[in-house]
């Protein structure tokens, strides 16, 4: 005979799996974003790593925005520097959630003040909200007619040098406030010795790590490759300048942005 007891604890075992299972969450990075100095360059540039323009927005005959393809769910977005006081370099990451509302709702009760759930020029859903040291941080839903689902399947190069955009590396002045950060969004945090190491449940590929800043750290995107020296040798081809350490690759964009490529295998 089933005990009382035994029947309870099993029917809040299943209220909590079905609540969790219900929890809104992060699915993937969407896009990362960039300050460049000549847009053209940048879309050369990426061309090079095999990466192709998907698709641009622009205000009368001034191009505002331009969209290069990862896969079909992953974007590196670029804007042109308008004047000199515009920082170059790593400007924004938009998490993509396939529950934005209840998303937004849920970092509302957390007192991280994100903005309200609005539709972008893309057409996708959007909203976002400041890390502790000001930077923006993106959501979005992607959307049925919007620009990025109907170019799915195209723009799709066959030569690209990974075809994911794993995560990021990070530097931060306040190690501990960033950790947190983080984890309210509902990302797992390991520390190690001045960083800490973030995944997500709702994206198991995806890799993030935050670190105490040092004079002269940036922003560094990180790509899955099979193997590094491969990966190194094809891009030499390609007339690129490569950085092999090991199983990592670095090579940089005409802005000196850091592309990371990281050898994780089949």
């Amino acid at each position: 005979m089933i005990r009382k007891s035994a029947v309870c604890i099993w029917t809040l075992a299943v209220f909590l799996a079905s609540a969790a299972a219900q929890t809104p969450s992060i699915t993937g990075i969407a896009h990362v974003a960039f300050r460049v100095s000549d847009l053209d360059r940048e879309v050369a540039f990426l061309g090079q790593l095999g990466y192709e323009k998907s698709f641009a927005l622009t205000n009368g005959p001034k191009t505002t925005e331009v969209f290069v393809k990862i896969n079909d769910r992953q974007f590196l977005e670029l804007y042109p520097q308008e004047n000199p006081s515009q920082q170059l370099g790593w400007m924004h990451v938009c998490f993509e959630s396939d529950a934005l509302n209840s998303l937004d709702s849920l970092y509302a009760s957390k007192g991280l003040q994100p903005s309200r759930v609005a539709k972008a020029a893309a057409g996708n859903l959007v909203f976002s909200l400041k890390d502790p040291e000001g930077r923006t941080t993106e959501f979005t839903q992607y959307m049925p007619g919007s620009r990025h689902t109907l170019d799915r399947g195209q723009h799709l190069g066959t030569n690209r040098v990974s075809e994911q955009l794993m995560g990021y590396e990070l530097p931060v002045t306040d190690l501990a406030a960033a950790r947190k950060f983080y984890v309210d969004l509902g990302f797992e945090a390991q520390d190690a010795d001045n960083r800490v190491l973030l995944t997500a449940p709702g994206a198991p590929y995806l890799r993030i790590e935050v670190h105490t800043a040092n004079a002269g750290n940036q922003a560094q995107t990180l790509f899955p490759v099979q193997d590094a020296h491969q990966a190194a040798d094809d891009l030499h081809h390609r007339g690129l300048k490569v950085n092999r350490q090991g199983k990592l690759v670095f090579v940089r964009d005409p802005d000196g942005n850091n592309f990371v490529l990281m050898e994780t295998g089949p």
